[in-house]
């Protein structure tokens, strides 16, 4: 008897943070943790194609010790965040204190930067930790380079070189935490010509060489530090899409050049007035300024005559207002300062989906589509959680909008399931086959790209399979023998009894991807066959270990124990699998099956029932209710859904027999039946 396969993942799901924290291999015990300096934030190769390039190693490592003490616990990671906003503010204060002297002005700097709602979403939002840690070492840097100019002609020149050196190591850390960090560097220069010597614009160049020496090195180490940047992210710099940042995409150049110009005026008024806030600020969350008649260019205008009235006072005058509050301004925007732009709507429809809201996520969803109907992440969302709502053929329809608009989206996966299972199997051959085509070249997520590719191929083998095609699904399965896609070779040499063969692809894959769940529960139904029953059960707890969530894991489990007779224990996985995944049919429909060969009749029926509800029209459900109901004595019902079933599939020998002997009790009892 040939071990099931078919093992389907759960529909993808796009989610900034899940991508960083969640779902980000880098942060897995089993992941070698000197990975985290050659990935990018998101776990993704720094030199791929479709790597974003955020090089945030620091940040990241933090990500992965917090992992390794407290798993995917939220309290941690928050934890964390409010500990690092605690540590920025006092070196914030202290700088407060160096700039505007002690007493009352510092301490009203520091109460302002630890309550400034702006911060909301750093501290808030877990990867906002990225924000938090810059600023840290941002800090560090420069309180480092002020103790540096503050030492001069005063002590030895060791302590001079210690803190200027300490000062370069920060600031190199700030960068590797976010890459703004990087500009503490600039704010250090600043500091010594127009705070410390209070130089003139003109004073600057004929005035005090061991100045000059000073910033001329801190502009080489950062063009050190850049140069390094670019060098390790493969020489090139990242590619975004129109979404992630539609006014660099932009054709026009006076658009280009009137929203970016708008941009930094946008996060000033914002730190004076921050009555709107986001935790993902990307795509159209500030709209594009297309001409010169638009009246945000008034704002523009205002934001830069200010900006230059106060460097007019600082570089042509005595007055220091501007350099003494530029910090501040600084590190205010330090934690704001956005790079990409986002829809409210979006957000708030990922919100109430993880509340369970369906009803309010798909309205949010639908109402992102009113202003921007090509979205195809947007697009794709409303059409996983139409599919989760089992409204499938309008699912379908959002699938195909999101890959008309993204061609590469990952959505083939889906869109091919939702085909077989309305039978429609050329579709669906002809979805697996284009998502198998697509190179994972310039995408923003690769690694979920390679495991869709995976199962698109997976589901076409044995779709090729079920219909006797068996030297096209050898062609299928050839093409992920080689790493890094060996995930579903073994199910080929299953199905050839070569399971030698199939036990070496099975290590191979779970050592390509430790914490893959199907290969686990795969594994572990291959190593029972064989015999090795203590391996087997130690792999299926692994898997439920990976996920306690997935029902899926707790029904093979429970297959294992029932064969191994151990019925009690069968029975919990079963209970437990159905409550887990009450929406899944296979799930409920297996799990009513184990507790009626574990003799549990009673729970057998609940389930039974619970999956003709799920697929009313499917007969085999309708069938196997039937038995039950006629096994546990209510004979009237058991011949309803016979009849039923018979209805679907008048031809089906087994629904009636099994009607026939209903029939034949019902008689005895003098129950009335419907018999000819």
């Amino acid at each position: 008897m040939l071990v099931e396969c078919f093992l389907s993942d759960h529909f993808l799901s796009l989610s900034l943070y899940s991508r960083a924290i969640k779902t980000n291999q880098d942060l897995l015990p089993e992941t070698p943790w000197t990975n985290i300096f050659y990935d990018d934030f998101w776990g993704t190769l720094l030199t791929h194609s479709g790597s974003h390039k955020s090089y945030r190693p620091l940040c990241t490592l933090s990500f992965r010790l917090n992992h390794a003490v407290g798993g995917l616990e939220p309290w941690g990671y928050h934890l964390v965040n409010v500990v690092l906003h605690g540590a920025v503010t006092g070196l914030f204060t202290s700088l407060a204190r160096l700039l505007l002297g002690g007493g009352l002005w510092s301490l009203l700097a520091g109460l302002l930067f630890a309550s400034h709602p702006i911060h909301t979403e750093a501290v808030a939002g877990v990867v906002g930790r990225a924000d938090e840690g810059a600023a840290l070492f941002f800090l560090l840097s420069l309180l480092c380079y002020i103790r540096h100019c503050r030492l001069r002609g005063r002590a030895g020149s060791w302590r001079l070189v210690a803190w200027f050196l300490g000062s370069l190591g920060c600031a190199a850390c700030s960068m590797l935490w976010k890459e703004l960090g990087v500009t503490v560097l600039a704010v250090s220069a600043l500091y010594d010509v127009c705070v410390f010597h209070r130089l003139k614009l003109r004073q600057i160049v004929v005035k005090n060489a061991h100045l000059l020496l000073n910033v001329f090195l801190l502009a080489a180490w950062g063009f050190f530090l850049l140069a390094c940047r670019f060098y390790w992210m493969g020489n090139k710099p990242p590619n975004f899409s129109n979404s992630d940042n539609p006014a660099a995409d932009s054709p026009s150049l006076i658009t280009r050049t009137l929203t970016f110009f708008y941009l930094p005026a946008v996060n000033f008024w914002l730190l004076l007035c921050p009555d709107t806030l986001s935790f993902d600020w990307s795509m159209d969350a500030v709209p594009l300024i297309r001409s010169l008649a638009d009246w945000r260019n008034f704002h523009t205008v205002v934001f830069y005559s200010g900006l230059l009235l106060l460097a007019w006072f600082g570089l042509w005058t005595h007055r220091t207002f501007f350099t003494e509050h530029s910090e501040l301004v600084n590190e205010e925007n330090f934690y704001f300062l956005p790079v990409i732009l986002n829809t409210s709507w979006g957000n708030l429809g990922n919100v109430l989906k993880s509340q369970g809201k369906m009803e309010g996520a798909e309205q949010a969803y639908r109402n992102a589509l009113y202003y921007r109907s090509n979205m195809a992440d947007m697009l794709y969302n409303l059409g996983l959680l139409l599919q989760e709502s089992n409204k499938f053929s309008e699912a379908l329809h959002y699938y195909k909008l999101a890959i008309g608009s993204r061609p590469t989206l990952a959505s083939y996966l889906n869109t091919g399931i939702i085909l077989m299972n309305q039978g429609r199997l050329d579709e669906a051959k002809r979805t697996f086959l284009t998502c198998a085509d697509i190179p994972d070249e310039n995408l923003k997520d690769p690694h979920a790209h390679k495991s869709s590719v995976t199962s698109c191929l997976y589901n076409l083998g044995k779709l090729l399979h079920e219909q006797g095609h068996q030297e096209y699904e050898s062609d299928v399965f050839k093409q992920l023998q080689h790493p890094p896609k060996p995930l579903i070779t073994p199910c080929a040499y299953i199905r050839l009894n070569k399971l030698t063969e199939a036990e070496f692809w099975y290590r191979e894959s779970l050592r390509a991807k430790p914490d893959h769940i199907p290969a686990h529960l795969t594994y572990g139904k291959l190593l029972a066959m064989t015999g090795q029953k203590t391996e087997a059960e130690r792999y299926f707890l692994k898997a439920i270990q990976l996920d306690p969530t997935k029902g899926n894991c707790y029904m093979h489990y429970g297959q294992f124990l029932l064969e191994e007779s151990r019925l009690l224990e069968a029975a919990e996985m079963a209970k437990t699998a159905a409550r887990l995944d009450s929406g899944e049919f296979d799930v409920v429909f297996n799990a009513a099956h184990m507790l009626r060969q574990a003799s549990l009749n009673e729970a057998a029926e609940k389930y039974y029932g619970q999956a003709a509800s799920l697929r009313p029209n499917y007969p085999a459900a309708l069938m196997n209710l039937g038995a039950i109901l006629h096994l546990n004595g209510k004979l009237q019902e058991a011949e309803a859904n016979y009849l039923r079933a018979l209805q679907l599939k008048p031809d089906d020998a087994i629904t009636q027999s099994n009607l026939r002997k209903l029939w034949n009790i019902m008689e005895k009892q003098g129950l009335r039946t419907t018999s000819p």
